[in-house]
Order: C-alpha cells, then structure tokens, then sequence
C-alpha cells in the first residue's frame, strides 16, 4: 500500500521538528524529527514498506517496530487529512 500526502498544508522547521497547518480544516500538528522525515519521504507517493526501508537505514529500528510506528503515525495523519493510502493497481 502507499500513502501521499493531501490537502493544503503547510509546513515550517523549528529545530529538528515540523509545525503543519491547514487553513482549510483548521488543524495544527507538530512532527518530531522521525515524523518530519517520513513527512518529506512521503513528498511523492511511497509504497510503506519502501517508507521502513528507508528509515531502516537512517534510524537504528527494527523492522516489525518501524512498520507499527509508522503505520500507527500515518494513520494519525490521516485522521487530520493530511495522508491518503493508495490501494496497489490489479
């Protein structure tokens, strides 16, 4: 499955971390520095497998511990509409 990013944020450095907003929905969300890297990995749509992969390698994480953190994180963005996930094409 891959996920990309939706709608009309807008994101801003502060150290390491990320401050978003959404004018349109109103919501502010800040992202550690894990999250504010998944967030520019996801800048085109990214299959999440590919997603762990990657942070595999920038982070020391286990596999079965990054896929439940970043399937756990992606579905609190897209709670606040700022990811879609993609179903594969048959």
């Amino acid at each position: 499955m891959k996920v990309q990013k939706t709608g009309d944020w807008l994101a801003a450095r502060v150290g390491d971390d990320l401050v978003m907003m959404s004018a349109n929905a109103g919501n502010y969300i800040g992202l550690n520095a894990v999250g504010s890297r998944i967030w520019e990995l996801i800048e085109e749509p990214r299959d999440i497998d590919e997603l762990c992969t990657q942070l595999q390698e920038e982070f020391q994480v286990s596999r079965e511990t990054c896929m439940g953190e970043v399937q756990k994180f992606l579905k609190e963005l897209e709670d606040h509409r700022a990811v879609a996930f993609i179903a594969p094409s048959a």
